[in-house]
């Protein structure tokens, strides 16, 4: 009798625990997010391989920079980072943590960088001083199409390039996390 409740419990609990995935259809919550990493590498292992294009991520530095992945952002040279990611220092100095994905051969054909910001009750000033900053940038060496801005739990996220490149970002990064909040998704001219 003792063997048969031990197997009835064990066979509640897994029924249990696979109505809990299903229930947020198994993708992590905006509450689960570890880093900035963790949303560009869940979105980026969603792509298929026809999908994929040459990709790095990271930042300048050697223990940052990464092939063929997202990487991790060092905050520490707001300039460089704003040089590298088209975003405005003030919002990279309001950041605690950040990871990338760019082209390899052209930042301008997809460069997309992830913040998380000390205060997300900045989330909306930070996504219209993003929008200005890359709307009123000087492009050289290949204009890009679009720009599409997101917030998710306190993450900025910020994405331009080709059309096509950053609709698919776009996307898959609101399939894989349905709580993201598209702020702004606009051509730019």
């Amino acid at each position: 009798m003792k063997k048969w409740i031990a197997m009835l419990l064990a066979v509640l609990t897994a029924v249990s625990l696979t109505a809990c995935a299903a229930k947020n259809g198994g993708q992590e919550t905006a509450s689960d997010i570890p880093d900035a990493l963790t949303i560009l590498d869940t979105v980026w292992a969603s792509y298929s391989e026809d999908e994929k294009f040459p990709a790095a991520g990271g930042d300048y530095s050697e223990e940052n920079m990464t092939d063929g992945k997202p990487g991790k952002v060092s905050l520490e040279k707001p300039s460089e980072i704003e040089y590298l990611l088209t975003l405005p220092a003030s919002v990279i100095e309001e950041a605690d943590d950040a990871a990338s994905l760019f082209h390899m051969m052209n930042g301008n054909t997809f460069t997309c960088g992830v913040l998380h910001l000390k205060d997300a009750g900045q989330l909306d000033t930070a996504a219209g001083e993003v929008k200005t900053y890359v709307m009123n940038t000087q492009w050289m060496c290949g204009f890009p199409d679009k720009l599409v801005v997101a917030s998710l739990d306190g993450y900025l996220i910020s994405v331009f390039g080709a059309e096509d490149l950053v609709d698919t970002f776009r996307d898959k990064l609101q399939t894989a996390y349905p709580g993201t909040q598209i702020v702004s998704d606009d051509p730019i001219a």
